[in-house]
């Protein structure tokens, strides 16, 4: 049997029909408020998704804008969202909704320290340098 997602006890189909304003209503207060405040910061991202949409193609939706909370119409689209060097290109499902597209392509990579360089410890003064 296959488990149903739900998002605030609606469904996708519950949630693709009502209008963002009403969608914008379940989120959290943050998300809430990043919405209602960069309304005109997400105009571009809006007419490349309406585009894309219209279009019905796989093409991805190149875009710089992380803070973009993800919508309900937006899920089954392909993004590349910028992580400061390169476009990470991610596919939108259920889970991700109410999350930031930011989330999902991290602009940090996790550190990896080797040995120590030639006279970087006390130590090493005395090797060869070879």
């Amino acid at each position: 049997m296959a488990r149903i997602y739900t998002f605030k006890g609606k469904t996708l189909e519950q949630l693709a029909a009502m209008p963002n304003s009403e969608f914008i209503q379940l989120l959290d207060s943050r998300q809430r408020r990043s919405i209602k405040r960069n309304g005109l910061a997400y105009k571009s991202l809006l007419e490349k998704i309406s585009d894309a949409k219209a279009s019905n193609s796989k093409k991805v939706i190149k875009t710089h804008a992380r803070e973009a909370v993800i919508l309900p119409g937006w899920v089954g689209l392909t993004f590349g969202v910028h992580n400061g060097k390169e476009f990470k290109e991610f596919l939108i499902t259920e889970e991700m909704m109410g999350h930031r597209l930011g989330e999902f392509s991290f602009s940090t990579k996790r550190v990896l320290h080797s040995a120590p360089g030639i006279r970087a410890t006390r130590g090493s003064k005395f090797l060869s340098v070879k």
